[in-house]
């Protein structure tokens, strides 16, 4: 029996040594699409309630943390990204960061439906979007057949200087490019971005490259926040927190591979692997990618400011 420890021979115990990385694998991605799920209800949840708040404003950070943390649905939402992102870590500590990206990429799919569900009709291109993304889990699901070593720790210097890069490019995105371009579109890429840079801090931390990666994603995590509730007043869930997840995925989908030299199987296996990465970034693309024609504002208040948020009266 491939399980049992004490044999002799050391093609018994490298046959469990493998058996024992593939039960943690397969944990890893159950976990990572139950918190793909868990947080993409959040990010629903919590854009329903903000989208009908007056004006959150970066020049009154308590009167707008009032509001969010006085808000019972947006509250709900918050609570479940966060039981989200417990799992996310978990499955992180059991499952190669690429790999776990790939499947929460697949989230925007559970984000679709749970928008044609209980908010708006999708589009055509929106169900398209949803169904390559669930085609690329399904590619994905097909490449663990064959099985890979374990990857290697990223450098430490390397991926800070990652991050640091990461950090400053958002930061350009929410100052800069929201003044000239569509404002949701690039808040939501800047929280992606945030998010995604936190995720390789996240990776770093529980693979042991130094708690010094625990502010990081902290500080990541509360930025990327922030610029996503201001995102929700400003365009539809899918152009926010789809645009958002969508980046989100693709950084450490390509940092596991870049940074934290996660191998590729060899043959078809590795080809269906590529295929799911490409299947689910182009899903969510199509899901993210903003409608014709411009968005109404809720009648309920103006349209909110770009940064500054001012508050309606």
């Amino acid at each position: 029996m491939p399980w049992r420890v004490g044999g002799d021979r050391v093609g018994e115990g490298a046959t469990f040594y493998a058996d024992e990385c593939f039960v943690n694998l397969a944990a890893g991605l159950f976990l990572a699409l139950v918190a793909a799920g868990a947080l993409n209800i959040g990010f629903f949840v919590q854009h329903g309630a903000a989208n009908t708040m007056v004006s959150l404003s970066l020049r009154r950070p308590l009167q707008s943390v009032r509001l969010l943390v006085t808000n019972r649905q947006w509250m709900i939402g918050y609570t479940t990204g966060w039981i989200g992102w417990g799992l996310y870590i978990a499955a992180l500590a059991l499952a190669p960061l690429s790999l776990v990206q790939a499947v929460a990429a697949g989230g925007v799919g559970v984000l679709a439906i749970v928008v044609h569900r209980f908010g708006t009709p999708l589009l055509a291109r929106e169900r398209w979007g949803a169904t390559i993304a669930v085609g690329g889990l399904v590619l994905l699901g097909l490449s663990l057949a064959v099985h890979v070593a374990p990857s290697a720790p990223a450098h430490t210097a390397t991926l800070l200087i990652v991050i640091g890069v990461g950090c400053g490019l958002a930061g350009l995105l929410a100052v800069a490019a929201a003044a000239a371009i569509r404002p949701a579109a690039s808040l939501g890429t800047a929280a992606g971005i945030l998010f995604g840079v936190g995720d390789l801090a996240t990776k770093g931390a529980v693979d042991g490259n130094g708690l010094i990666f625990v502010p990081i994603l902290a500080a990541c995590a509360a930025l990327a926040f922030v610029a996503l509730q201001l995102a929700f007043q400003r365009g539809r869930v899918l152009e926010t927190a789809g645009l958002s997840v969508l980046v989100n995925n693709l950084i450490p989908i390509v940092g596991g591979l870049a940074l934290f030299h996660e191998a590729l199987p060899e043959g078809w296996a590795g080809v269906a692997r590529v295929a799911s990465f490409v299947a689910v970034v182009c899903g969510a693309v199509l899901l993210a990618h903003p409608p014709p024609g411009p968005i109404e504002p809720e009648e309920s208040r103006p349209p909110p400011g770009i940064l500054d948020g001012s508050v309606s009266s």
